[in-house]
């Protein structure tokens, strides 16, 4: 702590990101990470635009990439929003959709970064409890609100709501912006951007994180209403006006040209996620219900802070979340490949 934070920084309590430790021979099943190289024709485009125009700065507004999100889902070029992967994106949703009287709402297991924005944007908010099955409830948010906001599928949980259920959730607001933030919906579950035409206060937000496999470039948009999308923008222009740089740019809109490696690896993760799905339900773990490429489990027997000690004494890395209690004995796995997959269980088998 310095003398000369302010006391708002003082006060802040910021995300706590997944562990990225340096060990040798890790298996790393901790972040959510796509287990697949990204597209080797989203390298090749990164190769062509790492030339002398890096001295330029980059478009602004990403045309080419919001032209290429646009086509791949049906809407209008003016009806995307683009960022610093989905967390810049949120943020900007947050300081300009959900600075209103009322607080917001979203649910109280969930993305702990929702959250820290409310803290950083000074955000009033209500967490809403999952039911018992840890599974959020459309019903629950009929409450008068400021806006509404959860992951689908759910994180940490998995769980996914079917597009009928989300559209209850708008229906029941129809004068609050409803964010869907879709990090994983290509694993397992249709993306709210349909539904967008005929619903002016919904916005679905994705990244190229996962299922694209470009964590490490940082792409993130958003889809919606061109009001919405306006707002966001007055937000980013006074914020950052060349959020993505050329490199970024040039990456996301090569992956979005390549069907058939997107097609491909997300279904490589889902033939995994049910592999390893069956596996742990054979060792006698409880596994919740997964669209996602992690799935989220705890065995009866064991605490889950134990487990992902012994599996890290293996070089096996997981996430344990602890709090809040109802899901301290569980733990979030990665989807990885077939061979990191087997090391995990056979290392879990041996503790077992």
């Amino acid at each position: 702590m310095s003398k000369f934070w302010s006391p708002f920084v003082r006060d802040l309590e910021p995300y706590v990101p997944g562990e990225q430790p340096k060990m040798a021979r890790l298996v790393k099943l901790n972040t959510n990470e796509h287990p697949l190289a990204p597209s080797p024709k989203v390298i090749e485009a990164i190769r062509a635009a790492a030339d002398e125009r890096l001295r330029l700065y980059p478009d602004p507004d990403a045309t080419e990439l919001k032209d290429a999100i646009a086509t791949y889902y049906g809407v209008d070029t003016d009806q995307v929003f683009v960022g610093n992967g989905s967390d810049e994106v949120l943020a900007h949703i947050f300081f300009g959709l959900f600075k209103q009287d009322r607080p917001l709402l979203f649910p109280d297991i969930t993305y702990s970064f929702y959250k820290v924005y409310c803290g950083l944007y000074d955000i009033d908010y209500r967490p809403v409890s999952l039911d018992d099955d840890l599974a959020i409830d459309p019903a629950d948010y009929s409450a008068p609100n400021g806006g509404i906001i959860f992951p689908n599928p759910n994180a940490p949980t998995g769980r996914l709501l079917p597009l009928d259920a989300i559209e209850s959730i708008l229906n029941a607001n129809p004068d609050s912006v409803v964010v869907v933030d879709e990090a994983y919906v290509d694993f397992g579950g249709d993306t709210a951007i349909a539904l967008v035409n005929r619903y002016p206060n919904l916005l679905v937000t994705q990244t190229l994180s996962k299922s694209r496999a470009l964590a490490g470039a940082r792409i993130g948009f958003a889809v919606g209403d061109v009001a919405l999308i306006e707002g966001l923008e007055r937000i980013k222009n006074s914020f950052n006006s060349y959020p993505l740089d050329r490199l970024a740019i040039a990456a996301g809109k090569a992956a979005f040209e390549d069907e058939d490696w997107f097609q491909r690896g997300r279904e490589l993760v889902i033939e995994e996620r049910e592999t390893l799905r069956r596996a742990l339900d054979g060792l006698g773990f409880e596994v919740l219900p997964s669209a996602a490429n992690f799935l989220f489990c705890r065995h009866p027997g064991h605490a889950g802070a134990k487990l992902a000690g012994a599996l890290r004494e293996q070089g096996i890395i997981v996430r344990h979340f602890g709090k809040p209690e109802r899901i301290q004995d569980y733990l979030r796995i990665t989807v990885g490949r077939p061979d990191q997959n087997r090391a995990l269980l056979e290392a879990l088998q041996q503790f077992l």
